[in-house]
This record gives C-alpha cells, structure tokens and sequence, in this order.
C-alpha cells in the first residue's frame, strides 16, 4: 500500500492538528514541527492499514481454490415437467 493514498494522507493531515496547533500557540518551533509531521504520515499509514486489514473479509485457504462442482454425467441437467 503506497504512504501517498488520500486516504493515509487524509488520516495523517488530521494526526498533524495538534502538531500544528502546538506550533501555532508557540509551544513548538519550525525544526520541532518538521521532525514530528513524518511521524503523524506514518501512523496514519499504519492506522489505515491496520483497518483495511481488520476488514477485509478472511476465508478458508480451501474456499479459494475450489472449482465449481460439475453435474454427475449420468442425470440429465434439464428439469423434467
């Protein structure tokens, strides 16, 4: 899964608020900023794919590789009226 899908950014823009807000009150300065916004990119990565594996559907191994069973050649597959 690639870092720059909209949804990771998406989740990675709103982990970056407070750092944000935090520059913007004055607590942190430009170099602390830029050290931090790599991080909330990659906990947004990690949180989306966290949650596309959580709900992608699993099955069995063997659900996947089943062919569809054909009729028995002996029964004619017309329905008799």
């Amino acid at each position: 899964m690639s870092p720059l899908r909209w949804d990771v950014l998406t989740v990675g823009l709103v982990l970056a608020l407070p750092v944000l807000a935090l520059y913007l009150r004055g607590d942190f300065t430009i170099d602390e900023v830029v050290a931090r916004l790599p991080w909330c990119l990659l906990a947004g990565w990690g949180a989306v794919a966290l949650l596309r594996w959580a709900a992608t559907p699993q099955g069995r191994p063997a659900d996947r590789h089943t062919r569809p069973t054909k009729p028995v050649p002996d029964e004619d597959p017309t329905p008799v009226a």
